[in-house]
């Protein structure tokens, strides 16, 4: 087995750390692992120029990973690696829609013998890339109070279950009430898909299918697909604002006559402010947007897939 660098948030509370050396055990007794802990990306930089030839192992949630992409993207390096994760964030979404094992060990395991695939990636005009989705309107809102709700409820569990996924339901609940709905222009391969007209509930693009710790907002969205999903809604009264989160929680939204799924390789998003939400991270205030795929981009350990 080759070596591996494991790739940690230095900032990383006494619960993650006892966790990560759960899974660096399982690392440990089959290979050499170096673990180096980074708190800015200059840090990350550092990090990755001596990283050498050795498998990059992020341990951390999607934003962690969208570090570790983001500053590969930036090296010009990104194609030439090949990555593994560790799931050690609060949604894991990434993880999730890839079906990595949460379970830190078992995740341990995944690295030292799952399969190195190809996965997409979605990069914007202004090269800052999306590792798993990306949203604006509500659902960047939602995810801005998601995030505290996620927190509280991560920590509940009833019957085993974590109630942490519930967060992102929650904060689009919340966001219903004085929902940031905008007019947007939204172009799907060059074709004007909504019109300012049209006033927008949110807008998202996945390459993944969750966001917020499971929530699916693009069901059939695939990091391996070559295609991003795309979701729009235009739930803007009050009565189709609750409908539709009550579909989001139940996973019926795409079923909603307001509600738009389609497919594509480039989305462009233009007209009113609006913030985005990516990989958990909140940007804003844009006028306009344009995410584009780049199939293949990089390489990541997933689980082998079943013979036929």
């Amino acid at each position: 087995m080759e070596p591996l660098l494991v790739i940690k948030n230095s900032d990383a509370g006494t619960a993650d750390e006892e966790t990560l050396e759960r899974g660096l055990a399982v690392l440990r007794a089959r290979t050499s692992v170096e673990v180096a802990g980074t708190s800015n990306p200059g840090e990350l930089n550092g990090v990755l120029h001596r990283a050498g030839s050795r498998r990059i192992v992020v341990a951390g949630g999607d934003g962690s990973l969208h570090a570790v992409v983001s500053a590969l993207h930036r090296r010009n390096e990104l194609a030439e690696r090949t990555l593994a994760l560790l799931p050690l964030g609060t949604g894991n979404d990434f993880a999730r829609g890839n079906d990595i094992p949460l379970d830190i060990e078992e995740a341990a395991r995944l690295v030292l013998s799952g399969e190195p695939r190809p996965v997409d990636l979605v990069v914007d005009e202004v090269g800052e890339v999306v590792v798993n989705s990306v949203h604006v309107g509500a659902g960047a809102q939602a995810s801005r109070r998601g995030a505290r709700w996620k927190e509280r409820l991560g920590s509940v569990g009833v019957k085993g279950v974590n109630l942490g996924k519930l967060g992102y339901p929650v904060g689009a609940a919340l966001a219903a009430f004085r929902p940031p709905y905008v007019r947007l222009h939204v172009e799907v391969d060059g074709r004007s898909v909504v019109g300012f007209d049209q006033p927008v509930l949110m807008v998202a693009v996945g390459n993944g299918s969750s966001v917020g710790g499971g929530t699916d907002l693009v069901p059939d969205a695939d990091t391996e697909d070559r295609r991003l999903d795309v979701m729009i809604s235009r739930s803007v009264g009050p009565v189709a604002r609750f409908g539709y989160v009550a579909g989001l929680v139940r996973g019926r939204h795409p079923e909603r006559d307001d509600v738009i799924s389609l497919r594509g390789t480039e989305v462009s998003v233009s007209g009113e402010e609006f913030w985005c939400a990516a990989d958990g991270e909140i940007y804003g205030p844009e006028r306009r947007r344009t995410w584009r795929l780049e199939p293949a981009a990089y390489t990541m350990v997933l689980p082998r897939r079943r013979s036929s």
